[in-house]
């Protein structure tokens, strides 16, 4: 491996990575995720497919809104978030199929 320091664009890069992968540390996250490489939906069809309270999810959408993760739009009463990128869906479906688990469940939006 070479030995010269890595530069600042690196260490920046690496940065972000270690973000994102902070981010990504949580398996209501992940599920979030893998729910909306289906396409955009509201809070009521993310609770309907993932386990967890009104406030822990909102919590949760919020984290990933902030970090870029989710973008999102208020229609009315009712928000829909959908993945900002196809990135985020591709690193978890590479990292679970690596971990042995069925990493088809992150079908990477186009």
């Amino acid at each position: 491996m070479n030995d010269a320091k890595l530069s600042e664009a690196s260490l920046l890069t690496l940065e972000r990575a270690a973000e994102l992968f902070g981010v990504l540390s949580t398996p209501v996250r992940l599920q979030i995720i893998r729910v909306l490489c289906d396409g955009e939906q509201n809070v009521t069809h993310l609770l309907a497919q993932i386990e967890a309270s009104q406030p822990n999810m909102s919590r949760h959408l919020q984290v990933l809104y902030q970090s870029g993760v989710l973008t999102r739009r208020r229609n009315g009463h009712q928000v829909f978030y959908r993945l900002a990128d196809a990135s985020q869906a591709l690193v978890c479906r590479l990292v679970c199929s690596q971990l042995g688990c069925d990493g088809q469940d992150f079908e990477v939006p186009v």
